[in-house]
């Protein structure tokens, strides 16, 4: 299977479809079926603490799925997740980028499920892991 998107092309469907993430969220890498995606916290992602929030991972982990799944089945703006769960293992390494990698489990006719393995930029150890399952619009 080859991936429907470049890497170019899906990184400018981001910055046309969602220029609100666009300085958030950096795809790294794809291939089919798998995808990297990084991000670089600053103040605004951080919890009490001074450590990087939950809510922050998750989006990262959420992301790195919807960008896999478009780069594997093309631009489709209206595929949306339908389920999620996290585990979260260990704290982040403070002043690195967290990396997500992305690994689509199976892509059928309308669902996609996934799996996220999120790491801090540098380090061995999994920060959090991700399942999540996403819908996919009927096509036209």
């Amino acid at each position: 299977m080859n991936t429907k998107l470049t890497l170019e092309e899906l990184r400018a469907f981001i910055a046309r479809e969602f220029p609100q993430m666009a300085d958030v969220y950096r795809v790294d890498a794809i291939a089919p079926m798998w995808a990297r995606v990084s991000m670089m916290p600053d103040e605004r992602h951080l919890r009490p603490g001074a450590t990087v929030s939950g809510p922050v991972i998750f989006g990262l982990a959420d992301c790195g799925m919807y960008f896999a799944l478009l780069a594997t089945i093309g631009p489709e703006a209206l595929a949306v997740t339908t389920n999620g769960s996290i585990d979260f293992m260990r704290k982040p390494l403070p002043g690195r980028a967290l990396i997500a990698e992305v690994t689509l489990l199976k892509v059928g006719r309308v669902l996609a499920v996934g799996d996220v393995a999120v790491r801090s930029e540098g380090a061995d150890g999994m920060i959090a892991r991700a399942t999540l399952t996403y819908s996919i619009p009927p096509k036209k």
